[in-house]
């Protein structure tokens, strides 16, 4: 595998570390109503556990309300039930046609405890970006190891996986930060 193979498929993992940290953040509740927040519910309907997104359309109208209009009315109970399953401590409110949901407030408390979470999921992806380094590094030893590279290739190589390391890091802190932010905003 080539230096530049290897930097690609660790850029590439690094990024994949990122994406994953902001689809989870974006999945926990704010003061204000966010269509994401609903992104992780899965709903069970015709035998198999269908994301919400693809069933039904979910908006804000209101800055303290979602409203989730379904494709397919028949199907508005199994949302009801998968939004009540969800953990997200949201009430849905069923007209027969829409689903309206109204987004409490967030106690102070609930607040620091979704900043501990945001934390707490931004340090996991910072692990796994020093897992995808760890990799690229061996990579990179093993490629020396048979010849491949020479050794100044290797020093090059490695520095340059620390500097994406690096530029990976600061983003997630970035992102977390924000998060944090929208989530203590009052």
């Amino acid at each position: 595998m080539s230096v530049e193979d290897i930097l690609l498929d660790a850029e590439e993992r690094m990024d994949k570390a990122l994406n994953h940290l902001k689809t989870n953040l974006a999945g926990i509740r704010t003061g204000r109503a966010a269509p994401g927040l609903l992104d992780s519910v899965k709903v069970t309907v015709y035998g198999s556990q269908t994301p919400l997104k693809q069933l039904a359309s979910v908006g804000a109208p209101e800055p303290q309300q979602l409203v989730i209009r379904p494709f397919d009315p028949s199907v508005i109970k199994d949302i009801e039930k998968a939004i009540v399953a969800s953990e997200l401590g949201l009430n849905p409110q069923n007209d027969g046609r829409i689903i309206r949901i109204n987004i409490p407030p967030l106690s102070t408390d609930t607040r620091k405890k979704l900043v501990a979470r945001i934390k707490e999921l931004a340090e996991e992806t910072r692990v796994s970006i020093r897992n995808v380094r760890r990799d690229a590094n061996k990579a990179i030893e093993t490629a020396e190891k048979d010849k491949v590279i020479s050794e100044d290739d290797r020093d090059t190589a490695k520095e340059e996986v620390q500097e994406l390391t690096k530029k990976y890091e600061e983003s997630v802190g970035e992102v977390a930060k924000a998060r944090e932010a929208d989530v203590m905003e009052q």
